[in-house]
């Protein structure tokens, strides 16, 4: 891990450690997005795709939102899913229509189709731009590296696309167990490759998004998912922070706390001090303002925040962040009123 005593000192590295700091630290999800003008001035040169490609743009666009917010933390400006192209899919990002996979892992007999990666070199766009924006960034503010959890990115291939239940992905998990196993130990063998890569890179910490996880029980979770993100885990550096961040079925988060991290990200379907008494009092907890908030008018959205900022006190180890990705809709200007709310109510 690439790191400096400023670094580590850092308030967000701290937090990560439940350590004392002088505010709460916040960082946001899709911090680099729509919402914001320097992003759109960008992003009308080329398309998405290209823009995850280019790191001169990534990294403009990952620097310029940490910037203009004032945030603790940048995070790396990239996408879950073209790490799945060199593994043999065929991806778009078709315009109103979000990413499609054209040739989609359908049946039992496709699993062979995905290859595990040994090599990292056609993902060095990413690489260099964690290297551009670490060479560009304050020297007090870490870094994030990311990637989709291997449930999150087995569905993707799957599904093709969205989905509503889960059907072809189910399907599968449970009609051939051998198949799962091989799909998933496929995915993790590849992202832990590729999360060690971004860490050696330049980054001082990473994310795990299993965002469609939440479609699960408990029961599935366990069987079908649990081992696989926590062998992804424990492949990872044990200096390096990873924060496990789930969406969607609070019912998982002490499954969750066993499939292993440092920080675990929440969603707002649960009151952020419920799920910290659940996962236990030596992790740090990430979240969970849910992000429509932010469109509302400044005296809801300031009463919300300390009404979350209220229930956590000066306890160690919190992380402001939406509960999931800051939404195209939202003004600017409430985002940045947001960070200023939580350092100003954070101060110890």
């Amino acid at each position: 891990m690439t790191t400096t005593p400023e670094l580590q000192n850092s308030r967000f590295l701290r937090a990560t450690r439940c350590e004392p700091v002088d505010t709460t630290p916040i960082w946001i999800m899709r911090q680099a997005g729509r919402y914001l003008q320097e992003y759109r001035d960008v992003r009308e040169k080329v398309t998405f795709l290209e823009l995850c490609k280019r790191p001169d743009l990534s990294a403009e666009v990952t620097l310029s939102a940490q910037r203009v917010l004032g945030v603790d933390a940048a995070i790396l400006f990239a996408d879950l899913l073209p790490i799945l192209e060199p593994m043999g899919l065929d991806l778009e990002y078709a315009r109103g229509e979000g990413p499609v996979i054209h040739n989609p892992i359908e049946a039992v007999s496709h699993v062979d189709r995905l290859k595990r990666l040994d090599s990292y070199d056609s993902l060095h766009f990413v690489f260099d731009t964690v290297k551009l924006v670490r060479e560009n960034l304050p020297n007090d503010i870490p870094l994030l590296g990311f990637a989709g959890a291997p449930f999150t990115l087995a569905s993707y291939a799957i599904e093709g696309g969205g989905s509503r239940n889960y059907l072809k992905t189910k399907k599968i998990m449970y009609s051939d167990s051998g198949a799962w196993r091989q799909l998933m130990q496929t995915l993790v063998d590849t992202l832990a490759g590729y999360l060690k890569e971004q860490i050696n890179a330049g980054c001082q910490a990473v994310q795990i998004f299993d965002s469609w996880a939440g479609c699960l029980g408990p029961h599935d979770y366990r069987q079908f998912v649990l081992p696989y993100t926590r062998s992804l885990v424990d492949q990872l550096p044990v200096d390096t922070p990873v924060i496990n961040f789930l969406t969607g079925n609070p019912a998982l988060l002490p499954l969750l706390r066993e499939a292993g991290g440092n920080v675990f990200g929440i969603d707002w379907r649960i009151d952020l001090m419920e799920a910290w008494n659940i996962m236990g009092n030596d992790v740090a907890m990430q979240g969970n303002l849910d992000p429509l908030t932010l469109s509302a008018k400044e005296p809801f959205l300031r009463k919300r925040v300390q009404q979350l900022m209220g229930s956590v006190g000066n306890r160690n180890g919190h992380i402001f962040n939406l509960g999931h990705g800051v939404l195209p809709e939202t003004p600017a200007e409430h985002v940045k009123a947001l960070v200023k709310m939580v350092h100003d109510m954070g101060a110890r």
